[in-house]
């Protein structure tokens, strides 16, 4: 068996992997990325054509890989999509990246319930639903490993982003939690946490001013959905928990955690002079 052990061998190579969200962006650059070294993935996607376009691509690389379509916002889903994944594989699932997620924005009096829970349930149950499918099976494996996909924006708190800073912010600290939960079991957690990253988040999402920010992540993100897949497989090989892939994200988190009240007022003193 080419499993990655618990012991020997590296979460990223040679895995036999889940990607929620590999239709496109970062999942696909993640799917990609573990074919080449070597691994066996399952591409999930709530777009089945997407996820057979990745699966296309991984081919063309000589590895092996499968489509399954999964709305991560049903918990059913999640859960057959784990079984479904050991049958496809022939193997127990060693990786999932938890990776599925919408853009929304908004004033926070603007945005609806309907809102409110449509961004819930793909950005943090999706990824709860995910963990709830997958750690059971690597605490009977013996090891395993997760990447969830959070945001900087989960500690930046940028204003007219309330509902998807939450739904970040819940990511981190599930990520950060488990982290600690779990590492008596051999099983290894990474939240990825980048600012700008040209995926079709903002494109497909419902956020304000769509136009300026589609346009800031084509041209203006300081890195690629290639370079991230790449750098937040490195440092989960590393055993380290956080993936803060870009300057400003860095710069951020630094200033978030270093002064946090004199963050807060330049956040909000930098607000009230752009309006």
């Amino acid at each position: 068996m080419k499993l990655f052990g618990s012991k020997n061998k590296k979460p990223s190579q040679q895995s036999y992997a889940v990607v929620t969200g590999a239709g496109s962006g970062i999942g696909r650059s993640f799917a990609l990325e573990l074919a080449r070294r070597g691994g066996t993935v399952v591409c999930s996607d709530i777009n089945l054509e997407a996820a057979q376009a990745t699966v296309s691509l991984i081919e063309q690389l000589g590895a092996t890989a499968f489509s399954v379509q999964c709305n991560v916002a049903k918990a059913e889903q999640v859960s057959e999509l784990a079984e479904q994944a050991e049958k496809l594989l022939k193997n127990p699932v060693t990786l999932v990246i938890n990776n599925a997620g919408i853009g929304l924005g908004g004033k926070f009096d603007e945005m609806t319930m309907e809102d409110w829970q449509w961004c819930m349930d793909v950005n943090l149950w999706g990824v709860i639903h995910g963990c709830r499918a997958f750690v059971p099976k690597f605490k009977q494996l013996g090891y395993g490993a997760i990447i969830n996909v959070a945001s900087a924006a989960s500690y930046t708190a940028a204003p007219e982003m309330t509902v998807y800073n939450v739904s970040k912010a819940g990511v981190r600290a599930l990520s950060e939690t488990l982290s600690a939960e779990l590492k008596k079991f051999d099983i290894k957690v990474n939240v990825l946490c980048p600012t700008l990253v040209p995926t079709n988040i903002i494109k497909n999402g419902k956020v304000p001013h769509k136009g300026i920010l589609d346009y800031a992540l084509t041209h203006l993100a300081f890195t690629t959905s290639d370079k991230v897949a790449k750098l937040t497989l490195d440092r989960l090989d590393k055993n380290q928990l956080y993936t803060i892939p870009q300057f400003d994200a860095k710069l951020f988190w630094l200033m978030k955690r270093t002064a946090p009240n004199l963050y807060a007022k330049f956040l909000g003193t930098s607000y009230r002079l752009m309006k």
